[in-house]
């Protein structure tokens, strides 16, 4: 087997991440590699992801609370445990029914995450 030459693991805390307040009702947090981001997002109850699409895979694990997705004109309700999937460039919104702590991993990593130009979280 061929290792990899120059390169290393890294290991994370997430109470070592900074927060992120991007509106009242959200907070995030952010791991990044080469080719996929890990974010740890805190949604308070009411809180709304307006729909939106990216070129970015998206996986959401909801570890705590209930979200409500909103995707092709359907309703999914994620409860802690569950799982979703969103393909490249689908259109999506979400809702938290109660206050949420939820994991996303994208691939690739979310550009406008890194530079904060996602207005639609900041209600901008």
């Amino acid at each position: 087997m061929k290792q990899a030459q120059g390169k290393d693991v890294t290991k994370y805390r997430w109470a070592d991440i900074p927060e992120e307040e991007l509106n009242p009702l959200l907070t995030r947090k952010l791991i990044t590699g080469d080719r996929v981001m890990l974010s740890e997002l805190v949604l308070k109850k009411g809180c709304v992801v307006p729909a939106h699409h990216h070129e970015n895979e998206q996986v959401s694990y909801v570890i705590r609370g209930t979200l409500k997705f909103e995707v092709n004109g359907r309703e999914i309700i994620l409860r802690a445990g569950d799982v979703l999937h969103i393909p490249s460039n689908v259109v999506h919104s979400a809702t938290a029914l109660e206050d949420t702590l939820d994991i996303d991993i994208f691939s690739p990593p979310r550009q406008d995450w890194l530079d904060g130009t996602d207005q639609y979280l900041r209600g901008k």
